[in-house]
């Protein structure tokens, strides 16, 4: 019997102890976790540079329950977004806008990865902007907008609607007001205005890298010749004005210029320095071998990609779907006039009484999505800069289409 008391009183006085332990235990509180410091670096056009910070403060003040997000802004072109990213993409942005046509190659390279959450963008966007932010029907980036085009600007107090129908009466009208009709020569993207809808063409080989290019043809009713002589009549005029689209708007500002080929990233501009006779319209008709042609256009998109090689795939992801909202992009077209990706924002009254946006979707009928390689660019800005000066040097308008056409196919 006393054993047993012995042995019970030990088995209790153990049974305590391990009670006593377990309380002791459960008081003892878990570290609390340290708050998570995120560091984002997000590129984007200068002239968005405000509305952009705008945007991250908003995006930082939502998230701030959930970690201590840090993000830079800086300016970046969105023209050569590809080429600086892929100079360094562990250095480059973890967020970064850019032009549709480079998602094809910054894809190829490893910069984007596929879009996790594909069907919620591609169901809250314009069909062509999901387009042109695929490759091989795989979305790649966000959609932000639908207005990567251009149109023709106008001052009322100068032209009336049928005038501006016209190249040859545009610039008859420019120049009895002494005043100027302004276009781009220097870049592709808007010399391929005039072989736009002639049928000749230019465009990307099956590589994804080189072109083809039928601009120097002489077959068929409108020969390569036949657009370099319309060029070279337009530059006769003393109204036209061969100028970047920054010193078009510089002319607009300061009265030289009533008319030009631009694009809305410029329409609140154009309508502070012109008023109630600010207009806007499709691309006007010109005159070549002997008939009217419509002027086309390149049309595209603003992306917005995210890093695959950033430290914080998760949160730039998230910064990406808010920049590219349809609150945010509803603030993008009320602060710089820029057409919507998002299907709801662009639906939207404000949008849809947009002379700018009006004129943009009118030209859509004539324009083409940009996919062109790389090599484009140089040649045809040497052919039309010689075509804007009056061929200076006086080689033969065939020669020059040759050269032309033989570097912008250049393997």
């Amino acid at each position: 019997m006393k054993k047993a008391s012995v042995f019970l009183l030990v088995f209790l006085g153990i049974l305590l102890g391990v009670t006593a332990c377990e309380k002791q235990s459960s008081t003892v509180s878990e570290p609390t976790p340290a708050r998570q410091t995120v560091e984002l670096t997000v590129w984007g056009a200068e002239e968005d540079i405000q509305l952009l910070q705008e945007l991250v403060s908003s995006f930082q003040a939502h998230y701030a329950a959930e970690a201590d997000v840090r993000i830079t802004c800086q300016p970046q072109s969105e023209s050569n977004c590809k080429d600086i990213l892929l100079g360094d993409l562990e250095a480059g942005a973890d967020v970064f806008t850019f032009a549709d046509d480079q998602v094809a190659a910054l894809a190829a390279a490893g910069a984007l990865d596929p879009i996790p959450d594909a069907a919620s963008i591609q169901e809250a966007n314009l069909s062509a902007a999901v387009e042109a932010a695929s490759v091989d029907g795989t979305l790649y980036a966000y959609p932000l907008t639908a207005d990567n085009g251009y149109f023709l600007y106008y001052n009322k107090a100068y032209f009336s609607e049928e005038d501006v129908q016209s190249m040859d009466r545009i610039l008859e009208a420019a120049a009895a007001a002494e005043r100027l009709f302004a276009m781009d020569w220097s870049s592709a993207w808007y010399v391929y205005a005039f072989f736009g809808n002639t049928g000749l063409e230019v465009g990307l080989n099956d590589d994804g890298l080189t072109n083809y290019c039928t601009w120097n043809s002489t077959d068929g009713p409108i020969t390569g010749l036949d657009v370099a002589q319309a060029m070279l009549d337009i530059a006769a005029s003393p109204a036209f004005s061969n100028r970047t689209d920054e010193a078009f708007l510089s002319g607009v500002r300061d009265g030289s210029v009533i008319a030009g080929v631009s694009g809305v990233w410029n329409a609140v501009a154009v309508q502070e320095a012109w008023g109630e006779n600010a207009g806007a319209v499709k691309l006007p008709t010109y005159t070549c071998h002997g008939g009217q042609v419509q002027m086309a256009s390149f049309s595209g998109c603003k992306l917005i990609g995210v890093n695959a090689y950033s430290r914080y795939p998760e949160w730039a992801a998230r910064l990406a779907e808010w920049l590219t909202s349809e609150e945010s992009q509803r603030l993008r077209f009320e602060r710089r006039g820029q057409g919507p990706s998002n299907s709801a924002a662009a639906a939207s009254p404000e949008v849809q009484r947009s002379a700018a946006i009006a004129a943009l979707l009118a030209q859509s009928e004539f324009s083409h999505i940009q996919r062109v390689g790389g090599n484009i660019w140089d040649p045809v800005a040497v052919f039309a800069s010689s075509m804007a000066q009056g061929n200076p040097s006086g080689v033969s308008l065939q020669t020059q289409l040759d050269r032309m056409v033989e570097g912008v196919t250049a393997r």
